[in-house]
């Protein structure tokens, strides 16, 4: 009688404890952010508020996730999320695998906001949002505003951390605008299909692109094409990316006489939160190559 009290207490004491492999409820919030920039954002917003951990989720050079397949230790990360943030637009092509293992799974969808207007080409919006620091505010203002939803004790520090963040990146688009304004030349070439919201926001305009998909190589005839339009402008000027070979810039240079500049889409780094000033760094080393090469 004794051994079956024993063991209707341990099963009890493990249904209101909650036993095995549950998460447990201890006021911690665990948030995996599926890339780089995604992470950069939402770290800026949780900063130092306590219970709070930010994790991205792809390795330090994973890139856009075009073509991205989920791991089985990527899996095992998203098992212990609490949230997890994406940018949306199609650039997380596994979303469907995530929400059908983890259904319970709370999701940020940082674009899903109608103050970000896709730029769709053949039917496909361009997923590459964050390029526009105006877009990137309101992934921020997205991020923020879903996490004092779901977690509304701490809405007062996501607040005050996202204003602040807000008004850097505010500043870092007028210096920007401030610079580009009054460049002679405006014409640029680029690498992928990375940079048509920088483009849209500073007046720029985008020649030719050398890969549509990065890591596919251009056919002859689109590198003859390329070619024609790079001698047909009156600044040559290629802007490649350093996350990807520039090979295939370099035998268009060769051919045209183009300078080769870089341009960051700001998709690989450390995950780290000493890095919460990656995105402005980088935008601002993009500004300096814009204005090295289109003065």
């Amino acid at each position: 009688m004794k051994k079956i009290f024993c063991l209707a207490l341990i099963l009890l004491t493990c249904i209101v404890t909650g036993c095995g492999s549950e998460k447990k409820d201890d006021g911690n919030l665990k948030i995996v952010t599926s890339f780089y920039p995604i992470y950069l954002e939402t770290v800026n917003v949780t900063r130092g508020v306590k219970g709070v951990e930010v994790v991205n989720l792809t390795p330090p050079q994973t890139g856009c996730l075009h073509d991205y397949q989920l791991t089985p230790e990527d899996m095992k990360t998203l098992e212990t999320a609490d949230i997890f943030v994406v940018n949306g637009l199609g650039m997380e092509s596994f979303l469907d695998k995530v929400t059908e293992s983890r259904p319970d799974l709370k999701i940020i969808n940082a674009s899903d906001s109608p103050e970000i207007v896709p730029i769709v080409e053949n039917g496909v919006p361009n997923p590459h949002v964050w390029l526009s620091i105006t877009y990137a505010i309101q992934q921020v203002k997205n991020i923020t505003s879903k996490l004092c939803e779901l977690d509304p004790e701490r809405t007062d520090d996501y607040r005050k951390h996202a204003l602040e963040y807000c008004g850097e990146l505010a500043e870092l688009r007028d210096e920007m605008h401030l610079s580009l304004a009054m460049l002679p030349n405006r014409d640029i070439v680029t690498f992928h299909e990375a940079f048509p919201y920088l483009a849209a926001e500073f007046d720029l305009k985008i020649a030719a692109v050398i890969e549509r998909e990065p890591g596919t190589e251009p056919t002859p005839q689109e590198l003859a094409d390329t070619i024609d339009k790079i001698n047909a402008l009156p600044v040559k000027v290629i802007f490649t990316e350093p996350q990807y070979s520039p090979k295939a810039a370099e035998t268009i240079a060769r051919e045209t006489g183009a300078q080769i500049f870089t341009l960051d889409p700001i998709v690989t780094g450390e995950a780290k939160p000493e890095n919460l000033s990656n995105y402005v760094d980088r935008m601002i080393n993009n500004l300096m190559e814009l204005v090295k090469a289109l003065h």
